[in-house]
Protein backbone atom coordinates (compact mmCIF):
# COMPACT_ATOMS: atom_id res chain seq x y z
CA UNK A 1 0.00 0.00 0.00
CA UNK A 2 1.10 3.56 -0.66
CA UNK A 3 1.04 6.65 1.55
CA UNK A 4 1.35 10.39 1.06
CA UNK A 5 1.54 13.53 3.17
CA UNK A 6 -0.86 16.38 2.45
CA UNK A 7 -1.45 19.81 3.94
CA UNK A 8 1.07 21.91 5.78
CA UNK A 9 2.62 21.53 9.22
CA UNK A 10 1.72 24.34 11.60
CA UNK A 11 4.99 24.02 13.54
CA UNK A 12 8.46 22.45 13.26
CA UNK A 13 7.49 19.87 15.86
CA UNK A 14 4.44 18.73 13.86
CA UNK A 15 6.54 18.57 10.70
CA UNK A 16 9.15 16.46 12.50
CA UNK A 17 6.51 14.11 13.87
CA UNK A 18 4.93 13.73 10.43
CA UNK A 19 8.31 12.70 9.06
CA UNK A 20 8.69 10.20 11.90
CA UNK A 21 5.28 8.76 11.01
CA UNK A 22 6.36 8.49 7.36
CA UNK A 23 9.40 6.49 8.42
CA UNK A 24 7.26 4.26 10.63
CA UNK A 25 4.84 3.68 7.73
CA UNK A 26 7.71 2.48 5.54
CA UNK A 27 8.91 0.17 8.29
CA UNK A 28 5.34 -1.18 8.41
CA UNK A 29 5.41 -1.99 4.68
CA UNK A 30 3.88 1.14 3.15
CA UNK A 31 5.59 2.77 0.18
CA UNK A 32 5.69 6.49 -0.69
CA UNK A 33 3.16 7.26 -3.41
CA UNK A 34 4.71 7.56 -6.85
CA UNK A 35 2.13 10.20 -7.79
CA UNK A 36 2.37 13.92 -7.19
CA UNK A 37 -1.31 13.88 -6.29
CA UNK A 38 -1.80 12.68 -2.67
CA UNK A 39 -5.31 11.47 -3.47
CA UNK A 40 -3.79 8.63 -5.50
CA UNK A 41 -2.35 7.11 -2.31
CA UNK A 42 -4.00 4.41 -0.22
CA UNK A 43 -3.33 6.30 3.02
CA UNK A 44 -3.01 10.06 3.39
CA UNK A 45 -1.74 11.92 6.45
CA UNK A 46 -3.42 15.31 6.16
CA UNK A 47 -1.69 17.96 8.31
CA UNK A 48 -4.08 20.75 9.31
CA UNK A 49 -4.48 23.81 11.47
CA UNK A 50 -7.20 23.23 14.05
CA UNK A 51 -8.61 26.73 13.54
CA UNK A 52 -8.75 26.50 9.74
CA UNK A 53 -8.57 22.82 8.72
CA UNK A 54 -8.32 22.18 5.02
CA UNK A 55 -10.45 19.30 3.78
CA UNK A 56 -8.72 16.48 1.96
CA UNK A 57 -10.90 15.42 -0.95
CA UNK A 58 -10.48 11.82 -2.02
CA UNK A 59 -10.81 10.67 -5.61
CA UNK A 60 -11.40 7.06 -4.60
CA UNK A 61 -13.48 5.64 -1.78
CA UNK A 62 -10.60 3.35 -0.90
CA UNK A 63 -8.27 6.16 0.18
CA UNK A 64 -7.99 6.31 3.97
CA UNK A 65 -7.61 9.88 5.23
CA UNK A 66 -6.02 10.52 8.64
CA UNK A 67 -6.05 14.13 9.80
CA UNK A 68 -3.12 15.16 11.99
CA UNK A 69 -2.98 18.34 14.03
CA UNK A 70 -1.04 19.64 17.03
CA UNK A 71 -1.81 21.41 20.29
CA UNK A 72 0.78 22.45 22.88
CA UNK A 73 -1.19 20.86 25.73
CA UNK A 74 -3.89 18.25 26.08
CA UNK A 75 -7.29 19.99 25.91
CA UNK A 76 -9.79 19.56 28.69
CA UNK A 77 -12.12 17.75 26.27
CA UNK A 78 -10.25 15.90 23.52
CA UNK A 79 -13.48 14.83 21.83
CA UNK A 80 -14.77 18.38 21.61
CA UNK A 81 -11.44 19.52 20.19
CA UNK A 82 -11.01 16.76 17.62
CA UNK A 83 -14.47 15.63 16.57
CA UNK A 84 -15.39 18.68 14.43
CA UNK A 85 -12.21 18.12 12.42
CA UNK A 86 -13.54 14.76 11.25
CA UNK A 87 -16.24 16.66 9.39
CA UNK A 88 -14.31 19.75 8.38
CA UNK A 89 -11.32 17.83 7.01
CA UNK A 90 -13.43 14.94 5.60
CA UNK A 91 -11.34 12.42 7.53
CA UNK A 92 -11.71 8.78 8.50
CA UNK A 93 -9.83 9.47 11.72
CA UNK A 94 -8.28 12.45 13.53
CA UNK A 95 -5.02 12.30 15.43
CA UNK A 96 -4.18 15.02 17.93
CA UNK A 97 -0.43 15.28 18.61
CA UNK A 98 0.68 16.80 21.91
CA UNK A 99 4.50 16.88 21.71
CA UNK A 100 6.26 14.51 24.12
CA UNK A 101 2.95 13.64 25.82
CA UNK A 102 0.42 11.74 23.70
CA UNK A 103 -1.39 11.16 20.43
CA UNK A 104 -5.18 11.03 20.73
CA UNK A 105 -7.20 9.11 18.12
CA UNK A 106 -10.81 10.13 17.46
CA UNK A 107 -13.24 8.33 15.14
CA UNK A 108 -16.71 9.10 13.83
CA UNK A 109 -18.21 6.50 16.19
CA UNK A 110 -16.66 8.33 19.15
CA UNK A 111 -13.75 5.98 19.60
CA UNK A 112 -11.41 8.31 21.48
CA UNK A 113 -8.27 6.85 22.96
CA UNK A 114 -4.69 7.73 23.87
CA UNK A 115 -1.51 6.35 22.29
CA UNK A 116 2.07 7.03 23.38
CA UNK A 117 3.74 9.66 21.13
CA UNK A 118 5.96 7.04 19.51
CA UNK A 119 5.74 6.93 15.72
CA UNK A 120 5.92 3.15 15.47
CA UNK A 121 3.23 2.69 18.11
CA UNK A 122 0.96 5.21 16.40
CA UNK A 123 1.37 3.46 13.05
CA UNK A 124 0.79 0.08 14.69
CA UNK A 125 -2.69 1.39 15.61
CA UNK A 126 -3.30 3.25 12.34
CA UNK A 127 -2.06 0.73 9.75
CA UNK A 128 -4.70 -1.97 10.37
CA UNK A 129 -7.44 0.64 9.98
CA UNK A 130 -6.00 1.91 6.71
CA UNK A 131 -5.61 -1.63 5.36
CA UNK A 132 -9.17 -2.68 6.23
CA UNK A 133 -11.63 -3.43 3.42
CA UNK A 134 -14.97 -1.66 3.36
CA UNK A 135 -18.04 -3.66 2.37
CA UNK A 136 -20.69 -0.96 2.11
CA UNK A 137 -21.83 -1.25 -1.51
CA UNK A 138 -25.05 -3.10 -2.35
CA UNK A 139 -25.99 -5.22 -5.36
CA UNK A 140 -29.76 -4.74 -5.59
CA UNK A 141 -31.68 -7.48 -7.35
CA UNK A 142 -35.42 -7.37 -7.98
CA UNK A 143 -35.82 -11.07 -7.25
CA UNK A 144 -37.68 -10.92 -3.93
CA UNK A 145 -40.55 -13.41 -3.89
CA UNK A 146 -43.92 -11.67 -4.36
CA UNK A 147 -45.23 -13.16 -1.11
CA UNK A 148 -42.48 -11.21 0.73
CA UNK A 149 -43.11 -7.81 -0.88
CA UNK A 150 -45.20 -6.79 2.11
CA UNK A 151 -42.98 -8.50 4.66
CA UNK A 152 -43.67 -11.49 6.87
CA UNK A 153 -43.73 -12.53 10.53
CA UNK A 154 -39.99 -11.95 10.80
CA UNK A 155 -40.19 -8.35 9.57
CA UNK A 156 -43.06 -7.73 12.00
CA UNK A 157 -40.77 -8.92 14.81
CA UNK A 158 -38.05 -6.57 13.57
CA UNK A 159 -40.49 -3.64 13.61
CA UNK A 160 -41.57 -4.49 17.16
CA UNK A 161 -37.98 -4.83 18.33
CA UNK A 162 -37.02 -1.50 16.79
CA UNK A 163 -39.89 0.22 18.58
CA UNK A 164 -38.91 -1.46 21.83
CA UNK A 165 -35.30 -0.31 21.39
CA UNK A 166 -36.59 3.23 21.11
CA UNK A 167 -38.72 2.82 24.25
CA UNK A 168 -35.66 1.47 26.11
CA UNK A 169 -33.55 4.44 24.99
CA UNK A 170 -31.17 2.17 23.09
CA UNK A 171 -31.23 4.24 19.90
CA UNK A 172 -29.60 7.53 20.86
CA UNK A 173 -26.67 9.05 19.08
CA UNK A 174 -23.49 7.51 20.49
CA UNK A 175 -22.86 10.88 22.14
CA UNK A 176 -24.54 14.32 22.27
CA UNK A 177 -23.42 15.30 18.79
CA UNK A 178 -25.11 18.70 18.97
CA UNK A 179 -22.70 19.66 21.77
CA UNK A 180 -19.69 19.10 19.51
CA UNK A 181 -20.81 20.41 16.14
CA UNK A 182 -22.31 23.70 15.04
CA UNK A 183 -25.30 23.85 12.69
CA UNK A 184 -23.16 23.90 9.53
CA UNK A 185 -21.14 20.88 10.61
CA UNK A 186 -24.31 19.04 11.58
CA UNK A 187 -25.62 19.50 8.04
CA UNK A 188 -22.36 18.10 6.68
CA UNK A 189 -22.60 15.08 8.97
CA UNK A 190 -26.14 14.30 7.84
CA UNK A 191 -25.22 14.71 4.16
CA UNK A 192 -21.82 13.00 4.12
CA UNK A 193 -22.17 10.30 6.74
CA UNK A 194 -25.91 9.67 6.90
CA UNK A 195 -26.14 10.26 10.63
CA UNK A 196 -27.58 12.92 12.88
CA UNK A 197 -31.15 13.28 14.01
CA UNK A 198 -32.24 9.70 13.34
CA UNK A 199 -31.26 6.63 15.31
CA UNK A 200 -28.25 4.40 15.63
CA UNK A 201 -27.48 0.71 15.86
CA UNK A 202 -29.03 -2.01 13.70
CA UNK A 203 -31.00 -5.24 13.96
CA UNK A 204 -31.55 -8.34 11.87
CA UNK A 205 -33.37 -11.68 11.96
CA UNK A 206 -32.88 -14.86 9.98
CA UNK A 207 -35.36 -15.78 7.24
CA UNK A 208 -33.84 -19.11 6.16
CA UNK A 209 -30.50 -20.90 5.93
CA UNK A 210 -28.73 -18.23 3.87
CA UNK A 211 -30.91 -15.10 4.05
CA UNK A 212 -31.81 -12.57 6.71
CA UNK A 213 -33.86 -9.40 7.04
CA UNK A 214 -31.97 -6.32 8.25
CA UNK A 215 -32.62 -2.65 8.98
CA UNK A 216 -31.50 -0.10 6.42
CA UNK A 217 -28.78 2.47 6.94
CA UNK A 218 -29.76 5.91 8.18
CA UNK A 219 -33.36 5.14 9.15
CA UNK A 220 -35.19 5.55 12.43
CA UNK A 221 -35.07 2.03 13.89
CA UNK A 222 -38.07 2.77 16.10
CA UNK A 223 -40.27 3.39 13.05
CA UNK A 224 -39.34 0.71 10.55
CA UNK A 225 -41.90 0.22 7.82
CA UNK A 226 -41.43 -0.40 4.07
CA UNK A 227 -39.80 -3.53 2.65
CA UNK A 228 -36.88 -2.51 0.48
CA UNK A 229 -36.76 0.88 2.17
CA UNK A 230 -36.54 0.41 5.95
CA UNK A 231 -36.08 -3.36 6.05
CA UNK A 232 -34.12 -5.25 3.41
CA UNK A 233 -33.46 -8.91 2.66
CA UNK A 234 -29.75 -9.77 2.53
CA UNK A 235 -29.48 -12.79 0.24
CA UNK A 236 -25.75 -13.09 -0.42
CA UNK A 237 -22.24 -11.66 -0.32
CA UNK A 238 -20.18 -10.93 -3.42
CA UNK A 239 -16.73 -11.30 -1.87
CA UNK A 240 -14.89 -10.55 -5.13
CA UNK A 241 -16.43 -7.08 -5.45
CA UNK A 242 -17.05 -6.51 -1.74
CA UNK A 243 -20.82 -6.02 -2.07
CA UNK A 244 -23.83 -7.30 -0.16
CA UNK A 245 -26.48 -8.85 -2.39
CA UNK A 246 -29.93 -7.45 -1.56
CA UNK A 247 -33.24 -8.84 -2.82
CA UNK A 248 -35.92 -6.16 -3.21
CA UNK A 249 -39.41 -5.83 -4.69
CA UNK A 250 -39.75 -4.27 -8.14
CA UNK A 251 -40.76 -0.62 -8.45
CA UNK A 252 -39.06 0.25 -5.13
CA UNK A 253 -36.15 2.65 -4.85
CA UNK A 254 -34.20 0.83 -2.14
CA UNK A 255 -32.11 2.26 0.62
CA UNK A 256 -28.71 0.78 1.35
CA UNK A 257 -28.63 -1.90 4.01
CA UNK A 258 -26.82 -1.19 7.29
CA UNK A 259 -23.04 -1.09 6.94
CA UNK A 260 -22.82 -3.90 9.50
CA UNK A 261 -24.50 -6.35 7.12
CA UNK A 262 -21.17 -8.07 6.42
CA UNK A 263 -20.74 -8.72 10.15
CA UNK A 264 -24.21 -10.22 10.45
CA UNK A 265 -23.62 -12.29 7.30
CA UNK A 266 -20.47 -13.86 8.74
CA UNK A 267 -22.19 -14.69 12.04
CA UNK A 268 -25.27 -16.23 10.42
CA UNK A 269 -23.12 -18.30 8.07
CA UNK A 270 -20.93 -19.63 10.87
CA UNK A 271 -23.77 -20.34 13.34
CA UNK A 272 -26.99 -21.78 11.87
CA UNK A 273 -28.59 -21.69 15.32
CA UNK A 274 -28.35 -17.88 15.55
CA UNK A 275 -31.83 -16.52 14.85
CA UNK A 276 -31.28 -12.79 15.35
CA UNK A 277 -28.53 -10.20 15.86
CA UNK A 278 -28.69 -6.81 17.57
CA UNK A 279 -26.11 -4.00 17.57
CA UNK A 280 -26.40 -0.92 19.80
CA UNK A 281 -24.08 1.84 20.96
CA UNK A 282 -24.20 0.72 24.57
CA UNK A 283 -22.14 -1.57 26.80
CA UNK A 284 -22.29 -4.62 29.04
CA UNK A 285 -19.66 -5.16 31.72
CA UNK A 286 -17.44 -8.23 31.72
CA UNK A 287 -17.71 -9.13 28.03
CA UNK A 288 -14.99 -10.04 25.53
CA UNK A 289 -14.20 -7.16 23.19
CA UNK A 290 -12.35 -6.41 19.97
CA UNK A 291 -8.87 -4.96 20.34
CA UNK A 292 -8.75 -2.72 17.25
CA UNK A 293 -11.41 -0.17 16.37
CA UNK A 294 -11.77 -1.10 12.71
CA UNK A 295 -14.17 1.12 10.78
CA UNK A 296 -17.80 0.03 10.62
CA UNK A 297 -18.60 -1.95 7.51
CA UNK A 298 -15.17 -3.54 7.10
CA UNK A 299 -14.41 -7.21 6.66
CA UNK A 300 -11.84 -6.92 9.43
CA UNK A 301 -14.32 -5.65 12.03
CA UNK A 302 -16.82 -8.30 10.97
CA UNK A 303 -14.21 -11.04 11.23
CA UNK A 304 -12.93 -9.91 14.62
CA UNK A 305 -16.47 -9.89 16.06
CA UNK A 306 -17.34 -13.23 14.45
CA UNK A 307 -14.17 -14.82 15.84
CA UNK A 308 -14.99 -13.64 19.37
CA UNK A 309 -18.49 -15.07 19.03
CA UNK A 310 -16.93 -18.37 17.92
CA UNK A 311 -14.99 -18.46 21.20
CA UNK A 312 -18.04 -17.92 23.42
CA UNK A 313 -19.40 -20.90 25.39
CA UNK A 314 -22.77 -20.39 23.66
CA UNK A 315 -22.25 -18.49 20.37
CA UNK A 316 -25.99 -18.46 19.69
CA UNK A 317 -26.60 -16.39 22.85
CA UNK A 318 -23.51 -14.17 23.04
CA UNK A 319 -22.76 -10.51 23.76
CA UNK A 320 -19.52 -9.15 22.28
CA UNK A 321 -18.02 -5.69 22.70
CA UNK A 322 -16.78 -3.50 19.88
CA UNK A 323 -14.16 -1.49 21.73
CA UNK A 324 -14.97 2.22 22.05
CA UNK A 325 -18.13 1.63 20.02
CA UNK A 326 -20.87 -0.68 21.33
CA UNK A 327 -22.05 -4.29 21.50
CA UNK A 328 -23.23 -7.02 19.14
CA UNK A 329 -25.57 -9.65 20.62
CA UNK A 330 -26.87 -12.91 19.18
CA UNK A 331 -30.01 -14.81 20.18
CA UNK A 332 -33.04 -16.83 19.17
CA UNK A 333 -35.10 -13.73 18.43
CA UNK A 334 -34.67 -9.99 18.88
CA UNK A 335 -37.16 -10.05 21.75
CA UNK A 336 -35.12 -12.75 23.49
CA UNK A 337 -31.93 -10.68 23.07
CA UNK A 338 -33.57 -7.57 24.50
CA UNK A 339 -34.98 -9.53 27.45
CA UNK A 340 -31.49 -10.83 28.19
CA UNK A 341 -29.44 -7.64 27.88
CA UNK A 342 -31.91 -5.08 29.27
CA UNK A 343 -31.02 -5.64 32.96
CA UNK A 344 -27.27 -5.38 32.23
CA UNK A 345 -26.93 -2.76 29.53
CA UNK A 346 -25.04 0.50 30.17
CA UNK A 347 -25.94 3.43 27.92
CA UNK A 348 -22.42 4.89 28.09
CA UNK A 349 -19.67 3.07 26.18
CA UNK A 350 -16.33 3.14 28.06
CA UNK A 351 -13.43 4.65 26.12
CA UNK A 352 -9.95 3.13 26.36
Amino acid sequence: MSYALAGNATSPSLDAFAQELAGALERAGFQPSASDDPSDADLVLNLVDQQAPRAFRRKAKGTYSATLYELPEEPENVLKSSYPLLVRSLANIVMLYVPDKAVWFTTMERGTYRVEPDADEVIARLAPLARSRLVIENDFRTDLEPELWGGDEVTEDIKAAGKRMGDLDLLPAPFPIEELLDERDMRHVMRLYGVGGLSYGNLSARLDKNRFWMSASGVDKSQLDGIGRDILLVSGYDSVNGRMVISVPPAVEPRRVSVDAIEHWMIYQAHPDVGAILHVHAWVEGIAATQINYPCGTEELARSVAELIDQEPDPAHAVIGLRNHGITATGDTLAEILDRIEPRVLRQVPMN
